[in-house]
C-alpha cells in the first residue's frame, strides 16, 4: 500500500529514493552506527546488574528494573513518536533522540538514588523510541526496492552487535571501576556512533512533513488487532522477548553466583552468544522463504526450550551451548514473526510493525522484571521452568497460526 510520504513525494515530483552506491552505503553505515549506540544503550544496565543491585541495596529483581524501565518507556514511546515524526521529520526525530538518551546515560552514570536510576532509564527508553519507531520505515521510504532488503540487513545486523557491545563493554569496564564508570565507557562509545550517524546520514528524498495523526495511528492499530493473527504474532512477541530478556537478566547473577563464581567482565563475555542472533535470523529468513513461516517459527521456539534446557547444569560449559542455542532460537523466531507480521498487514504495515514492537517491549518490560520473583523463590532451576512456559504459550500461538497467510 501507498504510504501518505509517498503520495506526498509523488505529488511534489519528488519520487526519486536512494539508488546510487554511494548514498545507499551512506545510508547504510549511519543507520548501522545508529543500531550500535540505540540498542547499546537500551541495555547498558544488564551486564552489571549485580554491581548495580550492590551499590544501592536492592534484589536483583529490583535491580533488573533498570532494564525494565528502560524497554517500557521505549514500549509505550513507539506509537508516539512514529507519529511525530511523521511531522518533524525521521532524520531529525532519530537525531534528537540519540542525543538525549546520551545525556540520560550520564545521569544513569552520576544518580546518587536508585529512583533517579530508574527515571533516567525510563527517559532513556522513550528517547530511544525516536529510533526504533521509525528506523525500518526511514531505510523502506528512502532506499530503491531492489536494494532495501541488504539495507535492513546491516541495519538489523547494528541492532544485534549494538546488543553485544552495550553488555560487554560495560561488563569489561567493571575491572577497572565501578557501575558508574562502566556506563561512561559504553556511553563514550555510543557517542562515536552517534556522531557518525548524525555526519554520514543523508539528507532525505522521499520525505514531506503532514500533520500529526495521532487518530489515525489508533484507528489503524483497531482494524489490525481485529486480526486474530496479527494478536497471536504480538503475543508471541511478548512472550518470547519476556523470556529472552529474563534469561540474560538473572544469567549474570547467577554466573557471579557460588558454585560458579565468575567476574563481572568474565560473565559479561557470555554476552558474544548474542551474536548467534545475527547468522540465525539470516538463515531463519531464508528457511521461511523454503519451507514455510510457521514451520520456521515453530523450530526457533523450539530451540530456545532446548538451549534453555542445556543452561540448568552448573557447567560453564553447557551454560555456554545452551546460552548460543537459545539465543539463535530466539532470534530466528523473532525475524520471521516480525517478517510475518509485516507481510500479512496488508494495509497499515507501519502501524503493523508498531504494535509489534510494543508487544515485543512491553514483554521486555513486564515479564523481564516478573521472573526475577521465579529467580528470588527458586534460583535458576524456577527461572528456567518460568520462561520455558512463556516458550510453551508462545509455541502453541504459533502452532494455531495459518501458514497460509
Amino acid at each position: 500500500m501507498t504510504t501518505t510520504n509517498e503520495v506526498a513525494a509523488t505529488a511534489s515530483g519528488r519520487t526519486d529514493s536512494y539508488a546510487g552506491s554511494r548514498e545507499v552505503h551512506r545510508l547504510e553505515v549511519a543507520m548501522l552506527a545508529a543500531g550500535l549506540a540505540a540498542f547499546g544503550l537500551l541495555y547498558v544496565t544488564q551486564a552489571v546488574l549485580p554491581s548495580v543491585g550492590t551499590a544501592f541495596g536492592v534484589s536483583a529483581t529490583v535491580a533488573s528494573l533498570t532494564v525494565s524501565f528502560a524497554t517500557g518507556g521505549l514500549a509505550l514511546a513507539i506509537l508516539p513518536m512514529s507519529s511525530l515524526a511523521e511531522s518533524f521529520g525521521r532524520a531529525r526525530m532519530m537525531r534528537i533522540g540519540m542525543v538525549a538518551a546520551l545525556l540520560l546515560a550520564v545521569g544513569c552514570a552520576t544518580s546518587t538514588h536508585f529512583w533517579e536510576l530508574l527515571t533516567c532509564r525510563a527517559l532513556m527508553g522513550i528517547a530511544l523510541g525516536a529510533v526504533v519507531a521509525v528506523g525500518m520505515g526511514h531505510l523502506g521510504d528512502e532506499i530503491h526496492p531492489s536494494k532495501v532488503s541488504g539495507a535492513m540487513g546491516i541495519y538489523v545486523a547494528g541492532n544485534t552487535i549494538g546488543g553485544v557491545v552495550g553488555r560487554l563493554v560495560p561488563g569489561i569496564a567493571l575491572d577497572f571501576g565501578s557501575w558508574r564508570f562502566a556506563v561512561l565507557m559504553f556511553t563514550a562509545f555510543a557517542s562515536v556512533a552517534i556522531l557518525t550517524f548524525s555526519l554520514l546520514l543523508p539528507a532525505p528524498r522521499r520525505f514531506t512533513p503532514v500533520p500529526a495523526r495521532g487518530g489515525h495511528h489508533l484507528r489503524a492499530a483497531r482494524e489490525l488487532l481485529a486480526d486474530s493473527g496479527i494478536r497471536k504474532l504480538c503475543g508471541i512477541a511478548f512472550l518470547l522477548m519476556g523470556g529472552f530478556v529474563a534469561c540474560y537478566n538473572f544469567l549474570t547473577f547467577r554466573l557471579t553466583s557460588a558454585p560458579i563464581d565468575l567476574s563481572g567482565s568474565a560473565a559479561s563475555r557470555l554476552f558474544l552468544a548474542y551474536l548467534a542472533g545475527t547468522v540465525s535470523s539470516t538463515a531463519a529468513g531464508y528457511c521461511a522463504g523454503r519451507f514455510g513461516r510457521r514451520r520456521v517459527l515453530c523450530s526457533g521456539i523450539a530451540l530456545m526450550l532446548g538451549g534453555l534446557a542445556l543452561t540448568l547444569p552448573d557447567h560453564l560449559g553447557s551454560i555456554t551451548v545452551g546460552l548460543v542455542i537459545f539465543t539463535a532460537g530466539f532470534f530466528a523466531a523473532h525475524s520471521t514473526a516480525s517478517g510475518w507480521i509485516s507481510a500479512r498487514a496488508s494495509r497499515s504495515r507501519a502501524q503493523a510493525s508498531a504494535l509489534y514492537l510494543m508487544a515485543y517491549y512491553l514483554g521486555s518490560s513486564t515479564l523481564g522484571a516478573a521472573v526475577g520473583l521465579a529467580f528470588l523463590v527458586g534460583g535458576w532451576s524456577a527461572t528456567v521452568i518460568a520462561i520455558a512456559v512463556l516458550a510453551v504459550a508462545a509455541f502453541g500461538l504459533a502452532r494455531s497460526l495459518d501458514p497460509g497467510r
